[in-house]
């Protein structure tokens, strides 16, 4: 579990707005929207997934990713039933986090570790390791790159080809840096990403890394039941062959396939 004194830097002003104030001669900028998703429909999830990535694949076949050291896994789920198909612990000392796939191999990260690991996606067999600085969060797949988070406001773009990185995305609402990015996904053409102990998403334009606004989960996380401090929303599938967007977090009962107002 992400240690707690981390939680004293998540003020509710870091991200949720108004993010401050603006000179005394200038207009104050307009709120950034706020939507909140309708659920299509409520789907089992497995109570004790610590949820750290989510995500499918071009075949549709969802993956889930979790964490907590000694129960890290990289697992194939089947959407409907929440059966996991097959599961592959991550190895000791690492604490596992993000993951997203590109091709036929699939990328994870550890949490203060420093080693992300790449494996088979058929066969769910570890094939290597990467290096990176800072903390790993979550990944996802950008086009042909990742994009990677690491608690900060800044997300990564690497090259899968051999992780090295492209460029980065400089995260602000209002101006202001938005702190404690988590999971990431991308929906149709934007990036989506969990802020951290927040019940908030907030939806990233990559070109400019501006948040284009936010969408309040609040609604479900009440109806998952879940009222540990760390048991968040987490998880932010998109599955680009059925055109179909689902949420959970950590350690919820409950994954919810949803529609957000306004978009596809």
């Amino acid at each position: 579990m992400r240690a707690a004194f981390l939680r004293a830097l998540v003020g509710a002003g870091l991200a949720l707005a108004p993010l401050g104030a603006c000179h005394a001669a200038s207009p104050a900028p307009a709120a950034l929207p706020v939507t909140r998703p309708v659920v299509v429909r409520k789907l089992p999830h497995d109570p004790h997934a610590w949820t750290e990535g989510l995500f499918f694949d071009a075949t549709g076949q969802m993956y889930e990713s979790t964490g907590e050291l000694g129960r890290s896994t990289l697992r194939r789920v089947n959407v409907e039933t929440g059966k996991v198909e097959a599961s592959v612990p991550v190895p000791m000392p690492l604490y596992g986090e993000g993951s997203s796939a590109v091709g036929d191999r699939i990328f994870s990260l550890s949490w203060q570790n420093g080693i992300g690991l790449i494996w088979d996606k058929a066969t769910l067999t570890l094939k290597g390791q990467f290096n990176y600085l800072g903390e790993g969060w979550a990944l996802a797949n950008l086009g042909p790159d990742l994009v990677m988070s690491d608690g900060t406001s800044n997300l990564r773009v690497l090259d899968p080809a051999d992780l090295h990185l492209l460029r980065m995305i400089h995260v602000t609402a209002l101006g202001k840096p938005v702190q404690n990015l988590n999971e990431v996904e991308v929906v149709n053409g934007e990036i989506w990403a969990n802020i951290w102990l927040t019940d908030r998403i907030a939806r990233i334009d990559p070109a400019t890394g501006k948040v284009k606004g936010w969408i309040d989960v609040s609604e479900l996380h009440r109806e998952a039941g879940t009222v540990g401090p760390d048991q968040i929303p987490n998880g932010i599938a998109y599955d680009g062959v059925h055109h179909k967007l689902y949420v959970t977090g950590k350690e919820w009962p409950v994954m919810f396939e949803i529609k957000v107002p306004g978009k596809k």
